[in-house]
């Protein structure tokens, strides 16, 4: 009986053209080669970590978390077009709403290993860094495109507060999306201070 079954197992998995691997990543891009968000929040495809940035091209603001910020130019954040102020009582300010578009672990923790190397941080002990959204997905920032993902120092970070009370203020309508993303972008730690 166990036979049958581990062949019908293995006929299924032929007839469907699974490979041996345990899951495959899917590679959308567009025309700037960069990586494609999901369609949708149930799609598990996400794009493989891949860039064309040599080792220490890319320079953190400090190393210390308190006032990091990324390079500009490496990490200029990039939005979910899934976001805009019109869905935002459908999207991110539905409980739960992040879980269902996070990159998973291995796709992140790849670009951290990638990254850390663009960055030239000297320590690269992957446990020293969050690899953060630079533009939080609470606050509608593209879930797996490199331009909004970075090792920030530190782990966890006071960011992470600021990104919280953000989000609150734009569910509440006390802020909207864009101001909000325009002040955590131009300068975290005085994103609370800009947007009241």
């Amino acid at each position: 009986m166990r036979r049958s079954i581990t062949a019908a197992i293995a006929t299924c998995l032929l007839l469907a053209g699974c490979s041996s691997t345990a899951s495959q990543v899917s590679s959308h891009r567009d025309r700037t080669g960069s990586p494609q968000s999901a369609g949708t929040p149930t799609d598990t495809a996400v794009p493989e970590p891949t860039s064309t940035l040599a080792p220490g091209s890319c320079h953190a603001s400090s190393l210390d978390p308190a006032t990091t910020h990324p390079d500009p130019h490496c990490t200029p954040g990039a939005l979910n077009p899934a976001v805009t102020q019109a869905t935002i009582h459908n999207t991110i300010c539905v409980a739960g709403y992040t879980k269902t578009i996070r990159p998973p672990v291995a796709y992140t923790d790849a670009l951290k290993r990638q990254q850390i190397r663009e960055y030239g941080y000297s320590d690269t002990n992957p446990r020293s860094y969050e690899e953060d959204h630079f533009l939080p997905l609470s606050l509608g920032g593209n879930p797996t495109d490199p331009h909004n993902l970075w090792p920030e120092p530190g782990n966890p970070n006071p960011k992470d507060r600021v990104e919280f009370e953000l989000y609150k203020r734009v569910c509440a309508g006390a802020v909207t999306l864009a101001a909000a993303q325009k002040a955590i972008l131009a300068d975290w730690t005085t994103a609370l201070r800009a947007t009241g």
